[in-house]
């Protein structure tokens, strides 16, 4: 990922409502949600949920499908994971962390209480 996709990605997402909305689709799964059922969880106005789906789409975070005539919803896990790839890539002075690893400070840059 390059820096201004991850800048746009992490802009779309530093807004309340659509940080909620990012978190429940990946909670949805691959199955997602339509956008009725998210304006409902969400408690957001269709108006409002159509502004923030749009700015979560044009980061690339979320992915849109016509079934019929509804539009289902899912976050797009490549990029999320991209994006999360970008932000830790030198985590741990280079080491490879592992997913449950905690990166922390050396020693030697720990601030003592």
């Amino acid at each position: 990922m390059k820096s201004a996709s991850a800048v746009g990605a992490l802009s779309a997402l530093a807004q309340e409502h659509r940080l909620a909305l990012f978190r429940l689709l990946v909670q949805a799964g691959e199955k997602g949600m339509a956008a009725g059922a998210i304006a409902e969880k969400l408690g957001v106005p269709n108006s409002s949920l159509s502004f923030h789906l749009a700015q979560l789409r044009n980061a690339g975070l979320i992915l849109q499908e016509r079934q019929h005539r509804t539009l289902i919803y899912r976050a797009n896990y490549p990029a999320m994971n991209g994006l999360i790839e970008f932000l830790t890539e030198n985590c741990c002075e280079g080491a490879a962390c592992g997913s449950g690893a905690a990166c922390e400070p050396p020693a030697h840059e720990r601030k003592s209480a």
